[in-house]
């Protein structure tokens, strides 16, 4: 196996060589032709055996739904999570009209996540033909998602969990920190989407370079502005069942077949870039 600087430049190659990342006139809503979606990704590496992914087992992490690397694949010795950053044109788009969803953003919700799937099935042949078993918990049969009950006063109700969430895994990979939204903002900001895949070869994991899961994030309240449905606070983060029926009703009427929000990611200080500047890397 390549080292990991090697396997990064293969990983970039990968990127740049998969259809999909633009958006083609057959498809392309109103003044969306030759949209470019998302940039290069950034990629961060874990440890299978890391004690990170026991911790997201217990309750006040993400619980026992949570499974973790060895369980997915039996001989996984490395995590590679990938943050798919969206580009300018995207993010710019969708900083308006806080009730309208803008026809990029819609793309980059949609068409963007179906590239990342097909990056991902790429990803997946790179490894097998170097003879490395690989497994993409998020494409996997095995995947699942459900609504837990919280405890009783609370006022959300129920949380929605699944047996393996990108944004921990790429916490644990040390590519960001959580927020507020319950995204991660990452050196290249909040704005974008996540992957992984498991493999069977070991590559030297990367540091986390933070402590604390919300290291990131200011607190300064600007997603809680850009919210249309009033779904975060300052006290109890966001409102996962909110967002989700928003995101069901923009599905089922007013962009179907594509839908989408993602006001909370635009406009406000971690868009694009981690926001205390104390943090970022020279």
């Amino acid at each position: 196996m390549a080292d990991k600087a090697e396997l990064k430049k293969d990983l970039s190659e990968l990127f740049k060589s998969c259809k999909g990342n633009t958006i083609t006139a057959d498809i392309a809503l109103p003044g969306c032709t030759g949209l470019v979606m998302y940039e290069e990704p950034l990629i961060g590496v874990s440890s299978a055996d890391d004690e990170i992914y026991t911790v997201f087992k217990r309750k006040e992490v993400i619980g026992d739904d949570f499974m973790p690397p060895a369980w997915w694949l039996p001989e996984a010795k490395t995590i590679v999570s990938f943050f798919f950053p969206f580009t300018e044109r995207v993010r710019k788009s969708n900083r308006g009209d806080p009730d309208e969803t803008s026809s990029e953003w819609l793309h980059a919700r949609v068409e963007g996540q179906e590239f990342i799937t097909e990056f991902t099935n790429r990803l997946q042949e790179y490894f097998d033909k170097r003879g490395i078993k690989a497994c993409v918990p998020a494409t996997d049969k095995r995947f699942v998602e459900k609504h837990a009950p919280l405890p009783e006063g609370d006022p959300k109700g129920e949380q929605i969990t699944s047996n393996w969430s990108e944004r921990h895994v790429a916490y644990a990979s040390g590519l960001g920190t959580f927020c507020l939204t319950r995204g991660l903002i990452s050196a290249k900001g909040v704005a974008g989407r996540y992957a992984s895949i498991i493999i069977s070869e070991y590559i030297e994991p990367d540091e986390r370079p933070y402590k604390g899961v919300y290291e990131y994030c200011i607190m300064c309240g600007a997603c809680i502005k850009r919210c249309p449905v009033h779904a975060i606070t300052l006290e109890g983060g966001k409102n996962q069942l909110l967002c989700k029926e928003l995101l069901a009703r923009t599905r089922a009427n007013k962009y179907a077949p594509r839908y989408g929000c993602g006001k909370c990611q635009v406009g406000v200080p971690c868009e694009d870039k981690i926001p205390n500047p104390a943090l970022r890397k020279a």
